[in-house]
């Protein structure tokens, strides 16, 4: 393999239950296609903390972090789009444009893209190694490290003037949330929404509710700073699930109707028989949270037949990076997407623990890791 000049530092995960280290690897220069990438900021998201969880998925050793932004240091052959200094935001899901799924609009289903779970390229190899050994680019970023190679499908370029430390919360919250209101759920003006889990993603997708107009967003969480910021965020109604019946409120809300949409985006299973419930007859439930710990819910076929119900999943908003990330940095420009708000909190890459411990205490929205500058 090719090593690039440089030796880098990045937080690798390299065994269970122990914390990420600081390490120097070793990272190959990009083929053809592909993009190097100096990464400045990337946010925590709770997929990141699942990998944790997990004792790494099978993937060890790994370096984490999707949600990403940062500034092209050098192109692959063959890549036209981007160029040496240019802004970009990354994307865990980078399309190929031409298979199957991408022929059909459908990016999110690309094979290619899908390989962002393997924590490897679609061939089997990884950019990233330490003594020979490969090191994982987790879920198809690893932007917890100074620079990543990803493919140049994977990097959306952005304005000069946009700041990386706000603009990267797009990479995954946004995409995941506001796309699962634009593209999944097509929510229309009017809509009662529901949200469950109010994270990055669930903010987004209150905020995406707000933009696409609909009439009442209820939302549920049991943490009370995030009832409270969702209401900034544009929630009208807010439910405490550790002192509430959810499912009464929202028919309360909803004169008995039930929601239009209901938003599953805290990863609990058992919150999908809530979403399913809080749904009116001819709804739709939108699984947007991935529950790592494989937990199953029991549905009533008959129930969802003769309802006319709705399940369907969700993956990163089914979004096309290159259509929708700059639609969402429009409307940040126009004020009506508030990304700034989302950031709670800011660490070094050296305090990369510590950023983990917010995401598993439910501390605020949004941690951002500055990685470099």
């Amino acid at each position: 393999t090719n090593r690039a000049k440089d030796l880098m530092k990045a937080a690798v995960f390299t065994e269970p239950d122990q914390p990420l280290t600081i390490q120097t690897i070793d990272i190959e220069e990009p083929r053809s296609r592909e993009v190097l990438v100096r990464i400045h900021h990337c946010g925590i998201c709770h997929s990141d903390l699942s990998i944790l969880d997990l004792g790494g998925a099978g993937q060890l050793p790994v370096i984490l972090g999707h949600e990403a932004a940062g500034v092209i240091e050098s192109v692959g052959s063959g890549v036209t789009s981007v160029a040496p200094g240019d802004k970009v935001l990354l994307t865990p899901l980078a399309p190929c444009g031409q298979c199957y799924w991408c022929s059909r609009g459908e990016p999110t289903g690309c094979l290619e893209a899908q390989s962002f779970t393997s924590g490897l390229r679609p061939d089997g190899t990884s950019p990233f190694s330490q003594d020979g050994i490969c090191i994982h680019r987790g879920l198809g970023v690893a932007g917890f490290s100074e620079l990543t190679i990803v493919p140049d499908a994977g990097v959306v370029k952005l304005d000069p003037d946009i700041p990386l430390d706000i603009a990267c919360v797009i990479g995954c919250a946004v995409q995941t949330g506001v796309g699962a209101v634009f593209n999944s759920a097509r929510v229309e003006v009017g809509s009662t929404v529901f949200v469950t889990g109010l994270g990055g993603i669930g903010i987004s997708i209150v905020q995406g509710a707000r933009i696409a107009g609909a009439g009442k967003i209820i939302v549920s969480d049991p943490v009370a700073e995030r009832r409270e910021a969702a209401i900034h965020f544009g929630a009208t109604y807010t439910i405490n699930p550790d002192e509430d019946e959810v499912i009464p409120k929202v028919l309360e809300e909803t004169k008995a109707i039930g929601v239009d949409y209901a938003f599953e985006a805290a990863g609990v299973a058992s919150l999908v028989d809530t979403c399913i419930n809080a749904s009116r007859i001819g709804g739709t439930t939108v699984i947007v949270g991935a529950d790592a710990s494989l937990s199953t819910v029991q549905i009533l076929p008959v129930l969802i037949a003769t309802m006319g119900k709705k399940i369907i999943g969700s993956l990163l908003g089914d979004c096309h990076p290159q259509r929708d990330i700059p639609n969402f940095v429009n409307l940040w420009k126009s004020g009506q997407l508030d990304l700034e708000a989302m950031i709670s909190h800011r660490v070094k890459l050296e305090e990369i623990n510590s950023g983990f411990q917010n995401v598993r205490e439910t501390n605020g929205i949004r941690t951002v890791v500055e990685v470099g500058a």
